[in-house]
């Protein structure tokens, strides 16, 4: 008995089980790091001026929001991991206009923005083995989101990772 031919083509976009297996550490490490951010006893390692702390507030409510635009850009394409799934699509307009991971971006300003009002040397540094390794996960999620658009290399020679520009 052999396999219709549809069998053999729906499995050919499926991701290898090693990419599947990155994927998931990948993410697992990053919630660890946000756990260890947000778990973390604030310190006094410098000081927090209240004006400081105000600020920090508000660009943590804009980082939420960014998370939450970004997600909501993309649709059913949202995956828990950095592969993209079959509803996925090229997303060059709305906050994808202005970064290629608005998602990440803010993700980054929350989490910076907590540190900076903890005074906490602890939080600054794990902080930036987050920094560290959501540039991992994105560059190595653009390798595959390369393969799978046509336009990706493009897209991203004319926008920023993380951080939009200023407009000149």
């Amino acid at each position: 008995m052999s396999q219709p031919a549809d069998d053999t083509t729906a499995h050919e976009d499926a991701p290898a089980s090693a990419d599947v297996r990155t994927a998931r550490l990948l993410v697992a490490g990053q919630f660890v790091l946000i756990g260890i951010l947000v778990l973390l006893p604030g310190r006094h390692d410098w000081p927090v001026p209240a004006a400081l702390k105000v600020a920090c507030s508000i660009a943590t409510v804009v980082g939420l929001a960014v998370m939450v635009f970004g997600a909501t850009g993309l649709g059913r394409g949202l995956t828990a991991t950095p592969l993209p799934n079959a509803h996925a699509k090229l997303r060059t307009g709305g906050l994808y206009r202005y970064a290629r991971h608005p998602i990440y971006s803010g993700l980054l300003l929350t989490m910076a923005s907590i540190t900076m009002a903890s005074g906490s040397v602890s939080r600054l540094l794990t902080l930036g083995v987050l920094v560290l390794l959501l540039t991992v996960k994105a560059r190595w999620e653009e390798t595959r989101l390369m393969r799978r658009f046509e336009g990706y290399a493009d897209y991203a020679a004319r926008t920023p990772r993380f951080v939009p520009r200023l407009r000149k």
